[in-house]
């Protein structure tokens, strides 16, 4: 008896939709802060989401192709809901209680989020009909992009809206009925209900026949470890990958902490979630004037580009000019866009079929260690620095990061060119 898979695509993207677009987002740091928590300890739980990311990222996908996809999709959601539920409970805790169920949280997200990796896809991809599937995959990846990018635009609006009480009480005539303590978990409660929603659908979902391909697992490794020596002895993509990280590893860590960086240049919380959804329109826009440059110019020279963009938006983040200092934060975000399309397009160009998906994880691994890493290290710098007047420490940390990036880049760049033009053996 064969298995209906026709309602596996609809699936998939309202998954995609409803555990990737979360309200928390505009508010991520500020929401751990409001719990009780510093800035700094903010950062180190970032530094434990990257690390276990690292640790399960490529083993996961190894498991979805011997287990199964749809049950790596269950655990995936169940965790998501585990993540939430410790959220909500620590908005009740303090202490040490507190910092254990943040600990657990972002453990919880970590693991989520590499059981979800790739899995979502593989399996969507192989519930298409055989005949003429590579176009409708293209047509199933365009539908779920765009999607995305709605959900993303309405939780931004809606995590930034809901965290600030006082746009609460003047939209709901209110006289100082919700308070800051409520408003706080509305974010969390809404992305709680989206786990449970990623749960039904999850459950729902069919594994196709013959798509789990069953082998051992000491063969799965060896094609990883294969994999990766190809990866870096290959000069595109070894040079692509070792400044994609070095990029995307400040540029994310700033990512994580812009709600902090908007309260230092005096945003109001209600702007958090319409940022969010520009920055989410952003995504429209950049990768369209990236496909132009890397067409017409080269791997290095785009590099390059991107390089002295970061540079001048991180030193134009320094002085945290009241309002104005959005300008350079836009700035910064959209060669995070830009950096994504060029590497995507380089690996996906160097990559042979059989190894693009591995290739793929073993990027995703490198970057979220960067990450984690840069993230530990940022996390140092700003319990180092003394934080009166509020703020000193994260303005000390962001003027500190300016030319560890510049030097670190620099000697990348000089690396990258003469690999570049190195003849393969």
């Amino acid at each position: 008896m064969s298995t209906d898979l026709s309602g596996n695509t609809n699936r998939f993207i309202i998954f995609s939709v409803f555990f990737t677009a979360r309200a928390y987002y505009p508010v991520l740091a500020i929401l751990f802060i409001d719990l009780g928590l510093t800035l700094d300890q903010f950062v180190m739980l970032n530094f434990v989401w990257a690390i276990t990311i690292f640790l399960f990222e490529v083993p996961s996908g190894a498991l979805a192709d011997t287990i199964g996809r749809r049950t790596l999709l269950i655990a995936a959601s169940a965790l998501m809901l585990v993540e939430m539920l410790c959220l909500l409970f620590a908005s009740w805790s303090s202490g040490a209680v507190l910092l254990a169920l943040c600990v657990i949280n972002r453990i919880c997200s970590g693991l989520s989020e590499a059981c979800a990796s790739g899995a979502d896809e593989a399996l969507a991809y192989d519930s298409l009909p055989e005949q003429n599937r590579t176009s409708a995959w293209d047509q199933l990846l365009a539908k779920v992009m765009r999607w995305r990018s709605i959900g993303f635009v309405v939780a931004m609006i809606a995590g930034g809206i809901l965290y600030d009480p006082q746009v609460l009480n003047f939209l709901l005539l209110q006289d100082n009925t919700i308070t800051a303590e409520t408003a706080h978990r509305l974010p969390v409660m809404l992305v709680l209900i989206q786990a449970i929603i990623c749960l039904f659908i999850t459950w729902r979902m069919c594994e196709p026949a013959n798509a789990i391909a069953g082998a051992k697992l000491e063969n799965t490794w060896r094609h990883i470890f294969s994999t990766m020596r190809w990866v870096l002895t290959t000069p595109k993509t070894v040079v692509v990958i070792a400044l994609g990280v070095a990029i995307d590893s400040i540029v994310r860590n700033f990512a994580t902490i812009n709600s902090s960086y908007y309260r230092l240049i005096d945003l109001p919380e209600w702007t958090y979630g319409f940022l969010g959804a520009l920055f989410g329109v952003m995504g429209f826009i950049v990768p369209g004037i990236a496909k132009h440059l890397n067409e017409r110019f080269s791997l290095f020279a785009n590099l390059l580009f991107i390089v002295i963009c970061t540079l001048i938006g991180l030193v134009a983040l320094v002085p945290a000019w009241s309002m104005y200092g959005l300008i350079p934060a836009i700035f910064v975000f959209s060669m995070m866009f830009f950096l994504g399309f060029t590497v995507s397009r380089v690996l996906h160009e160097e990559a042979e079929s059989s190894r693009r998906a591995t290739v793929l994880s073993i990027k995703g691994l490198i970057f979220n260690l960067g990450y984690g890493l840069f993230s530990l290290a940022f996390a140092v710098l700003l319990a180092n620095f003394p934080n009166s007047p509020e703020g000193v420490a994260l303005r000390n940390a962001l003027l500190w990061q300016v030319p560890f990036f510049a030097l670190v880049t620099m000697v990348l760049l000089i690396w990258a060119k003469f690999r570049l033009q190195r003849k393969p053996n």
